[in-house]
């Protein structure tokens, strides 16, 4: 059943750059080894840490197609393909290679703050198109707009929508589609340490940005909550809770790239509109880690 291999912690990977702003191809296969060898139970590509609004389609192509092949199916991957303009987003479905791909993450649509029908209809467009599942992704804070609860369940009826990642960081939201949800409709959560309290009501896992830069601690960490041991899971889960803050206070990927570069895995170069982590962001970093 595809839900068993998207269980645990899955990686919203970055994208490395050079320091000329191309993509990092031997930044992205240390990237991609560290997390495999650091026991990651899945990679999500393209997605928002990806800084997938800064990358273009033939740039797209090529990652994703250097992905597949160095990864050769160690561990499943997630595709992140989704917009707020549904037409092309249908398009892109149709003119991506989706082979060997588990399934694809679609953000619920953002800035045109549609109703909730009208989240409803633009993911039932891409669920009927799509030759892979889909996994929903609420975001309110990146997307001015939030997937009720009520709108994830009718949606968790069509067979090929197969769960949610939840970054509304509205629990009691989570525990309303945790209870009403499917049994096989995945609950992941989309708040790096918000993952253990919603382990406890339903949650099956994680798609993280901390990941990146710790995936064994933080893969060690969900798997505990997943068999029960939430005493040892929360002694992993304190180590997060300073370092955390900081990957968002010059906004995301900013502050994970740093550490990475910290871990020599790969530069901190970002993209604009985004800029690299000021020197006193690497230092409050560096003097946690």
């Amino acid at each position: 059943m595809i839900q068993d291999t998207l269980r645990g912690t899955g990686v919203a990977l970055v994208t490395p750059f050079t320091q000329d702003f191309a993509v990092d191809y031997e930044g992205l296969r240390k990237l991609l080894d560290f997390n495999i060898e650091g026991g990651v139970n899945y990679l999500v590509v393209n997605g928002t840490t990806a800084e997938s609004v800064t990358t273009t389609k033939a740039e797209k192509a090529e990652i994703l197609q250097f992905i597949k092949q160095h990864v050769n199916g160690r561990v499943p991957l997630v595709y992140g393909i989704g917009g707020n303009n549904t037409q092309e987003v249908l398009e892109t479905i149709s003119n991506t290679d989706l082979d060997g791909i588990t399934a694809i993450l679609s953000v619920s649509p953002y800035y045109n703050k549609p109703s909730q029908q009208g989240i409803y209809q633009h993911y039932l467009q891409i669920a009927n198109a799509c030759p892979v599942p889909v996994i929903l992704y609420n975001v309110p804070g990146r997307t001015g707009s939030n997937v009720s609860a009520e709108t994830t369940l009718k949606l968790a009826a069509h067979p090929n929508i197969i769960g949610i990642k939840e970054a509304s960081g509205n629990l009691e939201q989570c525990m309303h589609i945790a209870k009403h949800k499917p049994a096989d409709f995945l609950l992941i959560s989309g708040d790096d340490l918000l993952t253990l309290p919603m382990i406890t009501f339903g949650a099956v896992g994680v798609i993280s940005v901390l990941a990146n830069a710790f995936p064994e601690k933080f893969s060690r960490m969900v798997q505990l909550g997943l068999d029960y041991n939430f005493k040892e899971a929360q002694n992993l889960l304190y180590g997060f809770v300073d370092i955390n803050p900081l990957m968002y206070e010059e906004s995301n990927p900013v502050g994970v790239k740093a550490v990475l570069e910290r871990f020599g895995v790969c530069a901190a170069t970002v993209r604009l509109p985004l800029v690299e982590a000021s020197a006193g962001l690497k230092d409050k970093i560096y003097k946690l880690l």
